[in-house]
């Protein structure tokens, strides 16, 4: 396969990876400081104090010691496709795009999942808290109130968390639990308003399917793991300028002509990574077993 042919497939892989309504467009995007598929980064020393009235002369100087830190993006593979008639299927959009759908969307929905994941807290904290919801009893769980939604902003308001670039990934179940309590008020929470998502007490409401799951005690289970009884699923929430994103290359390996298969089989590579960058502003609600 040529390099123009191989670009080709590796365009259409990238094209509209992320949808408006993704919640990685709402993150600050590292992505240009990723070299080698890595990020080199520093962590900020200590900030300096402030004097109030000071009258002792000369000022002491602080120097600030910052800590060099490097993250490797994660590497995620596909698995490969067998594609019939390779050299029809590289010019005709219909067929190229039927072949490109399944690595691009499985490849979105680990990515993301993989950032929603890291984006929801460890465990309640003051910068980052971990709240259970409080509703009604529903199939053995209570259901998302919207009171839940403003304790969290109560938290994030105590936390001195920016009221700018707020938002709220809610889980589709928690979506339905807010639109049968007023179907009037929340059937549209998750429009978009010229081009931007509808705000409630304060945050911008996305949604997204794949969230975490936390244990009876409020402890963010692994990445992947299988939920056990008594496990929540939550929706999280975090403030745009404290959540990261980093995209690494993609490349495609194919071989052509496979004259076993006699076919061309193809399949994909692409480096990520999403995490919280100060460990606060984040956090999330977590279902509660009724």
């Amino acid at each position: 396969m040529s390099g123009l042919k191989k670009e080709v497939w590796i365009n259409q892989l990238k094209e509209r990876f992320y949808p408006d309504s993704s919640f990685l467009n709402y993150v600050k995007d590292f992505s240009a400081l990723v070299d080698n598929d890595a990020l080199n980064l520093a962590e900020a020393g200590i900030d300096p104090n402030v004097l109030i009235n000071n009258t002792t002369y000369p000022i002491a100087v602080v120097k600030r010691e910052d800590t060099p830190i490097r993250i490797e993006l994660d590497l995620f593979e596909t698995e490969n496709s067998l594609v019939r008639r390779p050299e029809a299927i590289e010019y005709a959009y219909n067929q190229l795009e039927s072949v490109i759908m399944g690595h691009r969307n499985v490849l979105k929905a680990t990515t993301g999942a993989k950032a929603a994941h890291a984006y929801a807290p460890d465990e309640n904290t003051v910068d980052t808290p971990v709240i259970q919801t409080t509703g009604e009893a529903y199939k053995g769980r209570k259901r998302m109130s919207f009171e839940d939604i403003l304790y969290l902003k109560e938290y994030f308001d105590n936390a001195n968390i920016p009221l700018e670039n707020r938002f709220l990934v809610l889980n589709p179940a928690h979506l339905t639990d807010l639109i049968s309590f007023d179907i009037k008020a929340f059937k549209s929470i998750t429009d978009f308003v010229n081009g931007q998502p509808n705000r409630f007490a304060g945050f911008g409401m996305l949604q997204f399917s794949k969230t975490a799951y936390y244990d009876s005690d409020l402890k963010k289970k692994a990445f992947a793991s299988v939920p056990m009884d008594g496990d929540g699923f939550c929706s999280f929430a975090f403030q745009g300028d404290e959540v990261m994103k980093a995209d690494g290359d993609i490349h495609m390996y194919a071989t052509m002509d496979d004259p076993k298969e006699r076919a061309a089989i193809v399949g994909f590579d692409k480096r990520f990574v999403a995490l919280p960058i100060r460990n606060k502003g984040i956090g999330a609600i977590v279902s509660t077993n009724a």
